[in-house]
């Protein structure tokens, strides 16, 4: 028995109507998917540390989600785990026509506009014929903005240059502020523009060749980084956080930043 047919039949028993794991048998589709995608994050968390021994772990966590998807679709006479495999080596061969079949491709950008090429012809065949068809609507609201902007520069719905892009983003915080500044604030119509403003950012950022979420996510590590070094400074003053002024936790924060730059 090899290492992935022990797994699914693992995952098997788990599932068994009499022998099975009370809890196992329970789970659907829909009770499983939040499992997904916090495994997801867990690998992406491993590979931002570099800690192999746990992304090995961690993988294995989200093969079992797949695992389990594959065990209750067959269950229900769906698809199975083999299914699975096939239909990724269909698209895998399909989608590298360079390598599987007669198209070339020099360099990764002939690869990549290829690439999309098949896709548009995908989402043909399957009766999707907006640019912005199969886009997840579960995606992290930042990735999901970048890919619409991507899908619509791929059709060429995009600005050339980086003026009106900035631009934009200096036209949508004056909105957000007049929304802002308003006698009565409408608390839904600022949130459409603060919405309108994030979108505009994302695409700042694509137009400057970084992922949003991307950088975002390496902002927030920057801040939580300086916060925890602020508590520190704070509590060998002797202070405790909720107990200190702005002024001096203002003054631990340049303090840090100052030493980073050292």
């Amino acid at each position: 028995m090899n290492a992935v047919e022990r797994l699914l039949g693992i995952m098997k028993t788990l599932r068994d109507p009499q022998q099975g794991c009370p809890w196992d048998r329970e789970q659907t589709f829909a009770s499983i998917a939040p499992y997904t995608l916090e495994e997801t994050y867990e690998v992406l968390d491993a590979i931002q540390r570099e800690d192999f021994d746990d992304l090995r772990g961690e993988l294995g966590d989200l093969l079992f989600q797949v695992v389990f998807y594959a065990q209750m679709a067959s269950e229900q006479d769906r698809f199975n785990f083999e299914d699975i495999c096939h239909a990724i080596s269909d698209k895998l061969e399909r989608r590298h026509p360079h390598i599987f079949g007669d198209a070339t491709a020099e360099a990764s950008h002939e690869v990549l506009k290829n690439w999309e090429a098949i896709k548009t012809a995908e989402r043909a065949d399957k009766a999707q014929h907006s640019a912005l068809d199969d886009i997840p609507k579960a995606l992290p609201a930042l990735m999901r903005a970048h890919k619409i902007q991507k899908r619509c520069h791929n059709v060429g719905f995009d600005w050339s240059t980086l003026g009106p892009v900035v631009a934009k983003v200096h036209e949508e915080i004056d909105e957000v502020m007049h929304e802002a500044q308003q006698s009565v604030v409408d608390s839904e119509k600022l949130e459409e523009e603060i919405g309108d403003l994030l979108f505009a950012t994302v695409n700042l950022s694509r137009h400057l060749g970084s992922k949003a979420e991307t950088a975002l996510q390496k902002a927030n590590d920057k801040f939580e980084r300086r916060f925890r070094q602020v508590e520190a400074i704070i509590t060998a003053q002797g202070l405790a956080m909720p107990g200190a002024t702005l002024e001096q936790m203002e003054a631990a924060w340049q303090q840090v930043k100052k030493e980073e730059k050292r």
